[in-house]
């Protein structure tokens, strides 16, 4: 897992690559923040990033309850055929 630092922009300029990896990850069922990082080989810190970016624009929710861990899930939302 890369650690290092990069600039948020960086980090930011990335997500409209990701959303599609982090989608395919849910489609197998909700997931925490960690899990999804850990699944993506990405640091927690960025996934936080893309996860609440695609949770504001409706591409994502999460779900009621924390895990154990203190972790909320989170899962796909269908979206609608155009």
């Amino acid at each position: 897992m890369n650690t290092s630092n990069r600039d948020l922009r960086e980090v930011v300029r990335e997500e409209p690559v990701i959303r599609s990896r982090i989608l395919e990850l849910l489609r197998t069922g909700p997931r925490t923040i960690p899990e999804i990082a850990d699944a993506l080989g990405a640091p927690t810190h960025e996934v936080v990033l893309w996860v609440m970016g695609m949770r504001r624009y409706g591409h994502l929710r999460e779900m009621k309850g924390a895990t154990d861990d203190g972790y909320f899930r989170y899962e796909a939302i269908a979206s609608e055929p155009a």
